[in-house]
């Protein structure tokens, strides 16, 4: 079997072999693969916006390819809105993990899913079946109707009976944000039949759970979360088909929400170590799930079965002053970064959401979203279990590591 793909946004010649292998020998590799032949050790960075164009007939006959396909380009590049070499490398890697034929990337995780949304709005299917808790920003821009959505919320049972001949799309997050609830994404794929079924793997990564194995046709992720994994880039990407990528690049090209370069060159370095960090961070996030659970302070907690570095828990006091009173910890919204963060969702990721579809989604005004990082397990417990003590009058310096 031919298991060579054109690698896009290089000149022709440049069909590669996939990267064969284990997940974390596919982190390290795709994307990566012509290196050596071009004498190269590390990824290179294009930043051009613009590409010389010598022969303009040959150039007008590949725009008008692209525009009437949306198929990659052959050949050189020609202008960043339409493509990069450096955000390609990162699309063939995410592809690979996510085990599907394309990614598309994009500005951010909600451009991504705008383009999702617009995609099928120029089909003519507007209406959307959605599960909820959403991130609370994906929540906002499908019920506000901004996008010219009609969504009708459900549970996962009930999504067959939710579909209709003008639904789009089905849309769910899983572990879901914030309560990590988790869905059976084989049966919720067979309920939707012949309608795309979209599901958010920000939380879960393709290293605990491909979507694609279970039936779901596109694959949204914030790269800024764990792909990315450092806090310091901003990126979104859709893995699909290559015929709804196809849709999806030209959504891009006129719509403008296109990932920059240096951002693609990041998103590629962190998918790198993917496998590594998210191990590691969800063994944190399960013994710190384990201590909280144990903990008369706290009243619930919610940590999936599938593993992962996210921890949600509803304490019994003010989660305000818990958050007020994090040192190690850094209170603040997104994750998936290399350091602890915690948020209260109520008040920030989710407030946009109204608060009787807060409550209805599971999330408690007690609610508290921790994303673990990478620090030593007990420094985070010996922070978390002097701010669930109560206020503490001291300034917000970093405290001395555990005694161990």
């Amino acid at each position: 079997m031919d298991t060579t793909r054109h690698l896009p946004g290089f000149p022709d010649g440049h069909d590669l072999p996939e990267t064969p292998g284990a997940l974390a020998t596919r982190a390290v590799h795709a994307g990566r693969e012509d290196l050596a032949a071009l004498g190269l050790h590390a990824a290179p960075l294009d930043l051009s916006t613009t590409y010389p164009s010598p022969d303009s007939r040959d150039e007008g006959a590949r725009l008008d390819a692209f525009a009437a396909t949306g198929a990659e380009l052959t050949g050189p590049p020609v202008y960043a809105r339409l493509g990069n070499p450096t955000v390609a490398r990162f699309e063939r890697a995410l592809a690979r993990l996510e085990g599907t034929e394309s990614a598309v990337a994009f500005a951010s995780g909600m451009a991504a899913l705008t383009a999702v949304v617009l995609a099928r709005s120029a089909a003519g299917l507007r209406h959307v079946v959605a599960i909820r808790p959403l991130y609370g920003c994906s929540d906002h821009l499908l019920d506000s109707g901004l996008l010219g959505t009609e969504v009708t919320w459900t549970e996962p049972d009930g999504v067959a009976a939710a579909i209709r001949p003008d639904t789009a799309l089905v849309v769910v997050e899983t572990p879901a944000n914030p309560t990590l609830r988790e869905v059976d994404l084989r049966a919720v794929a067979a309920a939707c039949g012949e309608v795309p079924l979209l599901v958010d793997n920000t939380f879960a990564t393709p290293v605990l759970q491909r979507p694609v194995e279970h039936g779901a046709r596109l694959v949204l992720h914030s790269a800024t979360k764990y792909l990315g994994g450092h806090g310091d880039v901003l990126g979104g990407v859709v893995a699909c088909d290559e015929e709804f990528a196809r849709d999806l690049r030209r959504i891009r090209f006129a719509t403008g929400g296109v990932l920059h370069p240096l951002a693609g060159y990041l998103l590629l370095r962190g998918l790198a170590t993917l496998p590594v960090r998210v191990r590691a961070q969800s063994a944190g996030a399960a013994e710190l799930a384990r201590r909280l659970a144990a903990d008369p302070r706290v009243s619930r907690v919610h940590y999936p079965a599938i593993g992962g570095a996210m921890v949600s828990f509803e304490v019994t006091g003010d989660p305000h002053e818990v958050i007020a009173g994090v040192r190690l910890i850094t209170p603040a919204v997104s994750l998936g970064s290399v350091d602890t963060l915690i948020q209260h969702p109520g008040s920030i990721s989710h407030r946009i959401v109204d608060e009787d579809d807060r409550r209805a989604g599971g999330i408690s005004e007690r609610l508290l979203r921790m994303s673990v990082g990478l620090e030593d397990v007990e420094d985070v417990w010996q922070d978390l279990d002097a701010a669930l003590s109560g206020p503490r009058s001291r300034p917000r310096t970093r405290p001395e590591p555990a005694a161990r």
